[in-house]
C-alpha cells in the first residue's frame, strides 16, 4: 500500500509540474507562426519558437483516462484530483483546454475532437481517413547538447533543406498537444501539402520539422494573419510548422 501511495503522489507531482510549465505554450509557438510557401527554401531564415504544451505530462491508457472527469462542469473535482490550486496558471490552462474542447465545431472543419488517450487519437484519425493503415508525422527537435524533446528559445533558424512528402489524397488528421495534467490532443481533419524541413538554430540546435501548407482558406488561420501576409484567403498557400508534441496522421 505504501508503494502504491508513493507512486500516486509521484504521478500527481509530475502532472502538476507538467501543467504549470506548459501554460506558457501559446502565442509565439511554431503552430501559430505562419509564412508563405515561397519563403520555404534552403538558405531562408525564420524566427521560430519550438515549445512544449505540457512538458512531462504522461500519456494515460484509455481505460484510466476515461475514468477521470473531462468536462468543465467538473473543474473543482479535476483540480482537486491533481492537487492544482484553483487560482494558479495551471488551473487556468485546465479551464481553457476544456473550454476549447467543448466549443462548437469550427466551420469548414469536417470533424474535430479532443483525444484523452493515444488509443482514442488513433481511432479518430483512422475513422476520418477511412483506414487503419495510417502513420504519424512529427517534428523532432535536437537541442544544442544533443538532447531531444526540449523547448528551445525563440531564435533565428536557417532552412537547410526542403523535401515534399507524398500525402495520399492530401487528407490528414492533425493532432495538437494541449496544456493539461496528462496528454490531451486536439484533433481535426485538414488538407495540406506537407514538407520535411531541416532547420539549424542560432544556438546550435537542430530541427527535423514538418511544414503544412494550406492553399484553401483554413479556419485555423485567423484573418489578421492573411492581412499581415498581404494576401487574400485561398489565393496562395499559407504554411506553419507542426509543433514537436503534435502529430500529423496520414494514410500509408
Amino acid at each position: 500500500m505504501a508503494t502504491r501511495s508513493l507512486a500516486a503522489a509521484h504521478l500527481l507531482l509530475l502532472l502538476s509540474v507538467g501543467t504549470a510549465s506548459g501554460y506558457q505554450y501559446e502565442e509565439d509557438s511554431v503552430g501559430r507562426t505562419f509564412f508563405l510557401q515561397h519563403d520555404l527554401y534552403p538558405g531562408s531564415k525564420m524566427t521560430l519558437h519550438f515549445t512544449l504544451a505540457s512538458p512531462g505530462a504522461p500519456s494515460l491508457p484509455r481505460a484510466r483516462a476515461n475514468s477521470i472527469p473531462f468536462t468543465s462542469t467538473k473543474i473543482p473535482e479535476i483540480l482537486s484530483l491533481f492537487s492544482i490550486p484553483s487560482n494558479s496558471p495551471a488551473a487556468a490552462a485546465v479551464r481553457r483546454t476544456l473550454a476549447e474542447c467543448e466549443a462548437p465545431p469550427v466551420p469548414g472543419v469536417k470533424a474535430q475532437r479532443c483525444a484523452t488517450s493515444s488509443e482514442s487519437m488513433v481511432d479518430f484519425a483512422a475513422s476520418n481517413l477511412g483506414t487503419r493503415a495510417i502513420h504519424p508525422g512529427t517534428t523532432r527537435v535536437i537541442g544544442k547538447k544533443g538532447e531531444e524533446g526540449v523547448a528551445t528559445p525563440r531564435q533565428t533558424y536557417v532552412v537547410q533543406s526542403v523535401m515534399p512528402l507524398p500525402v495520399v489524397g492530401r487528407d490528414m488528421v492533425a493532432c495538437h498537444a494541449m496544456p493539461y495534467p496528462y496528454a490531451v490532443f486536439g484533433c481535426h481533419t485538414t488538407t495540406a501539402a506537407v514538407f520535411a524541413v531541416a532547420l539549424a538554430g542560432a544556438d546550435g540546435s537542430r530541427v527535423e520539422a514538418l511544414a503544412a501548407c494550406h492553399k484553401d482558406a483554413t479556419p485555423g488561420i485567423p484573418w489578421p494573419t492573411y492581412q499581415k501576409l498581404g494576401i487574400t484567403p485561398g489565393t496562395v498557400a499559407v504554411c506553419h510548422f507542426l509543433p514537436q508534441d503534435g502529430k500529423l496522421w496520414m494514410r500509408k
